[in-house]
């Protein structure tokens, strides 16, 4: 049962709950993760398990924009980053767990000129081949079915990692482990070398023990949104918009799941790590806790950290990275999305980027008169009647309060947390909102944030028209939308939640939605070189 929904009333009429800046995804949001693209966090995403109300599911995307297509080294995690998913549950915006995530690359074949190769049951030398291998030897390795063992044969670059409970303020670290290795599942090459890529995916997804469950790899992105219009100075395309005026769309708009707009995500990927935890273990009581218990909110956020002095190796030298000092500097840390790429200044973005949540009292300024609202409004010709500053309906996110936590809840300090009550269910699928909370539908964004909800058009409503604050849920205020509705693939309604990875001759098809399927992979069955090598030539396809 949905228990914020009886609050909706009071809190459509008290104030706004979307955080400031909720406005999209963070794609180099900051100087710094600019040009650090592996340590860039896009995304973080928390909410109750749809299938387990027992367990939530917590996601970090990073590493943006990533090309099916850019090999041949594709999108390893990078071993000098420590990826983390913290969780405060004493309302001190300090982390009282944290799951640290660390990755080894290891190369298989390194005479190979790319990072996975494979077709078929393996290709041998043909009979008119150069001399200098013996014939019949197996030239190219069998597709590539599993992420070990036989079946792996062609996977010349792979990546492993460990997952590390942190607990008692840093001072207990509790190795989570399987059974065996845990492997990244690496991005869809292609048909050819990979031609059952959900398989090989799902083979990602491990048990580590007290109902905890894994998956780290690279998959499609599930963000979306035209944020090409949105950066040029928000030029939101006339053509998108039935109603004739951009960035407000028509109630039949707004009701459907349909773009009219490009979605600059569409058959991109992005690196996630997804980890499912029994609610048991996040908060401070070790029990699941019903919503009137101020401990059942708990606050989520993501970070990237690297060694403070790194040392490369010398030309010549085993591939890698010694470090000279393992003092681990933070990079990015996200928790609500999109805080720094549009709210804070550029000139503060790499302080707020290695700075902690906890001590964000000292941007509180950005949000009490964001420039953002400001400048739609402008943009608009004035259209928009904007709150006036200071924007105080812009905090309660930023704190623990109603309607996310039940009234009694001590707020704690001014902090960029990703707050979730883990007492309220998932919704099912057939009533789920892309806008989450402001629609009414209690288990979605900012009471966490799945995969599917739609925070860019939430925050141009509440961030922007300020919806949720008395005399502003007027029109255009609650129609405004970047016409981007829906992802361009379905997202899984399991674990770990996401689409698998767009292959590698998937087009991206301009953001419209739907790609062109990948060409079906030869059929190589037919193939012998060694017994009957005119089968290679002729009309057939060589491998």
């Amino acid at each position: 049962m949905n228990y914020l929904r009886p609050l909706c009333a009071v809190f459509f009429s008290a104030f706004l709950v979307a955080p400031p800046g909720c406005f999209a995804a963070s794609h180099r949001e900051a100087p710094i993760t600019a040009l650090d693209h592996a340590a860039d966090i896009t995304d973080v995403f928390a909410f109750v398990s749809y299938d387990d109300p027992t367990k939530v599911t917590l996601i970090m995307d990073v590493n943006g924009f990533l090309d099916p297509a850019n090999g041949p080294n594709y999108f390893p995690f990078d071993p000098d980053i420590t990826y983390a998913i913290n969780i405060d549950n004493t309302n001190s915006a300090t982390p009282a767990v944290s799951f640290q995530f660390n990755f080894t690359t290891k190369i298989n074949l390194p005479g190979v000129f790319t990072g996975f190769v494979g077709a078929g049951n393996g290709i041998p030398v043909p009979a008119d081949a150069p001399a200098g291998i013996p014939v019949g030897t197996t030239l190219i390795p069998p597709a590539i079915t599993a992420l070990s063992g036989p079946g792996a044969t062609g996977l010349s670059e792979s990546q492993t990692y460990t997952v590390n409970m942190v607990t008692n303020n840093g001072a207990t670290t509790t190795p989570l482990t399987s059974s065996g290795p845990l492997y990244a599942v690496p991005t869809n090459v292609g048909p050819r070398t990979m031609p059952n890529y959900p398989a090989l995916a799902a083979q990602g997804i491990y048990s580590l023990g007290n109902g905890v469950r894994v998956w780290a790899g690279t998959a499609d992105d599930p963000f979306y949104i035209d944020v090409g219009a949105i950066f040029d100075t928000f030029n939101l395309r006339s053509s998108a918009f039935p109603s004739g005026v951009p960035g407000v769309l028509t109630a039949a708009q707004d009701a459907s799941a349909a773009n009219t707009a490009p979605d600059a995500l569409a058959g991109f990927n992005v690196n996630v790590i997804a980890i499912e935890v029994p609610i048991s273990m996040l908060t401070s009581t070790g029990t699941q806790l019903g919503y009137a218990n101020p401990k059942s909110t708990i606050g989520v956020w993501a970070t990237t950290s690297r060694p403070s002095v790194t040392v490369r190796t010398a030309p010549g030298s085993t591939p890698g990275a010694t470090m000279a000092n393992a003092t681990p500097v933070q990079i990015q840390r996200m928790g609500n999305p999109l805080i720094n790429e549009l709210i804070i200044g550029t000139g503060d973005k790499d302080l707020w980027s290695q700075s902690q949540p906890v001590n964000d009292s000292q941007f509180a300024h950005y949000a009490l008169d964001p420039l953002l609202a400001r400048a739609l409004n402008a943009a608009y010709g004035g259209a928009l009647t904007i709150p006036p500053p200071p924007r105080t309906d812009l905090l309660p996110l930023v704190e623990y309060t109603a309607p996310i936590t039940y009234n009694n809840t001590v707020p704690g300090p001014v902090a960029d947390l990703l707050r979730l009550n883990t007492a309220v269910a998932a919704t099912p699928a057939a009533s789920r909102s892309r806008l989450g909370l402001i629609a009414g539908d209690a288990a979605g964004f900012p009471n966490g944030r799945r995969v599917s909800d739609d925070v860019t058009d939430i925050a141009l409503r509440v961030v922007v028209g300020g919806v949720l604050v008395q005399g502003f849920n007027i029109f255009p205020n609650n129609a405004l939308g970047d016409g981007v509705n829906s992802n361009d693939v379905p997202y899984q309604e399991t674990f770990p939640y996401v689409a698998w990875a767009h292959g590698g001759l998937s087009i991206p098809s301009g953001g419209t939605g739907a790609l062109p399927p990948a060409p079906a992979p030869p059929n190589l069955g037919s193939f012998n070189c060694v017994t009957n090598p005119l089968s290679c030539t002729g009309s057939q396809p060589k491998p």
